[in-house]
């Protein structure tokens, strides 16, 4: 039986380092942040350091808006680091693209150890042997140019070929114990000596980041599924480097499930609308909405709990506790606990975080401060009622406007006498001069509920439409209080006039 490499870190507590590395390519995405969140949570509840690095070595994908997005992203979830891009640390710099020399060097090593060697052979010449020796063409590179003398490899020259560096793969099974999966063994002969640096000298993906994670002291590899069948080069690659004497250890590695969409059927394609983060910022989450949510993708805090604060997260999180299934990302689920967070903000903080929203649609440009104290005695009013920060300006918009737009369906529901209820309400209140909600309920009350002998549900139809152009709104009677007394009676006379024509 295979058993891991003896240089495997048993590392814990404040020496646990944990890095975050993704490509500045497209909008951030959910999966993404999954990523980092565990990463970070990892790091936190081990009082260890977590590194932002940024791999950006594919020039034509790369972008510097990417860049900037992904720190936007991270900046706004309040997901920190402790070393690497903004930030800067001993292992500078934190861009791969910024890293060649450094790349140049362990390569130097690598040769000199025997570990790396020149290979000359061309895609077509591969084919070629593989089907003149009856062997599979999937199986792809069949280590031909593992001892070419000195001589073959100046004829290769000679004919102008620059050659790609291939790692010399250990002829032995590789197995590591992976935090999320238990032991997982690749057999030998399951993968051959692989690329590294191509033939223009520039060195590959599957060489640039195991050797960052080892001159960076990585300690967990924290990543997707998807990433999992690398792992076995990465093994070869870590044995290599601690060979060469670049490394002392092998990193733990964990790779977490895969988040699937709605259906539950595939992954969560970057293209769905719930992969998209700013979307949902857009939207309306608030980021310890979000974060909770995005946490129970692979990992529970207990039974019957979904909802968490993010030092209660970090206190539990260990990430030998994540389930390998896949997730479904449920819209429905992750809108309600981001409204359980907007209920547990103090009210002002949950005032504050509206007003971008608010100005967002429309309601105003550079509040005045009558619209930002309006705002704010709003938000009580709102704040139970909403899981979105989206969904506010929909609530209270009839408050910062001087016109009411009467949603149809609410003008569907209203009785036949509305308008007799409305002229009531206005005879009841005129006569009202403190305008607070109880006198404004005591007031409506006796005129609908008693004289009218209407039912309170029936009753407050007509008015709440009048106020606020929707059958659902905010309570009522605080509502009226906000917008005054003579607002309020010329919007109910409004509608009764809308209403006779």
């Amino acid at each position: 039986m295979a058993t891991p490499h003896p240089l495997t870190t048993t590392v814990s507590g404040a020496d646990v380092r944990v890095r975050f590395c993704p490509s500045p390519t497209g909008l951030p995405h959910v999966g993404m942040v999954r990523t980092a969140l565990y990463n970070w949570a990892y790091a936190r509840h081990n009082g260890g350091k977590m590194v932002f690095r940024i791999e950006d070595t594919d020039a034509a994908r790369d972008s510097e808006e990417s860049f900037r997005q992904l720190v936007d992203a991270l900046t706004w979830l309040e997901i920190d680091w402790d070393e690497g891009v903004e930030v800067g640390g001993p292992h500078a710099p934190y861009r791969q693209s910024e890293r060649h020399d450094i790349y140049r060097e362990v390569i130097d090593k690598l040769l000199a150890s025997g570990a790396l060697y020149e290979s000359y052979s061309t895609a077509e010449e591969i084919d070629a042997r593989n089907e003149a020796n009856g062997r599979a063409k999937q199986l792809g590179y069949d280590n031909f140019d593992r001892d070419l003398t000195d001589e073959q490899k100046q004829a290769f020259r000679a004919e102008g070929r620059q050659p790609a560096l291939r790692l010399r793969v250990p002829d032995e099974d590789l197995t590591y114990v992976d935090l999320i999966r238990g032991e997982v063994t690749f057999p030998a002969g399951s993968f051959p000596d692989f690329v590294v640096v191509r033939p223009n000298g520039v060195p590959l993906y599957t060489f640039v980041n195991p050797v960052d994670d080892a001159l960076m002291g990585i300690t967990h590899v924290l990543r997707g599924e998807d990433l999992m069948p690398s792992t076995a080069r990465q093994l070869s690659l870590y044995a290599a480097l601690i060979d060469a004497g670049v490394t002392t250890f092998v990193p733990r590695f964990a790779h977490m499930p895969l988040v699937l969409g709605e259906t539950g059927t595939k992954k969560l394609s970057k293209r769905d609308p719930q992969a998209d983060l700013f979307l949902h910022r857009e939207r309306g989450f608030i980021h310890e909405g979000l974060l909770n949510y995005l946490a129970l993708l692979g990992w529970s805090i207990g039974p019957d709990r979904d909802v968490f604060s993010l030092d209660e997260f970090i206190a539990a999180f260990d990430i030998e506790n994540v389930n390998p299934n896949p997730a479904r990302f449920d819209q429905k689920k992750a809108e309600s606990i981001n409204g359980d967070h907007i209920r547990m903000l103090d009210v002002k903080d949950f005032a504050e975080r509206t007003v971008p929203y608010l100005a967002a649609a429309g309601l105003f440009d550079e509040p005045t401060h009558e619209q930002l104290v309006l705002a704010f005695r709003a938000a009580p009013l709102v704040q139970e009622r909403v899981q979105l920060l989206g969904d506010v300006p929909g609530m209270v918009g009839f408050l910062f406007r001087d016109e009411v737009s009467y949603d149809e369906d609410a003008l569907k529901g209203l009785p036949a006498n509305a308008a007799e209820v409305l002229d009531a309400c206005v005879a009841a209140l005129e006569p009202v001069d403190d305008f607070t909600p109880e006198s404004i309920q005591d007031a409506l009350s006796s005129a609908l509920v008693e004289n009218l002998e209407l039912k309170p549900r029936v009753a407050y139809g007509p008015p709440r439409v009048a106020i606020t152009g929707r059958r659902v709104s905010p309570p009522l009677f605080e509502s009226m209080e906000l917008l005054g007394k003579e607002e309020s009676l010329r919007r109910l006379r409004g509608l009764s006039a809308f209403l006779a024509r």
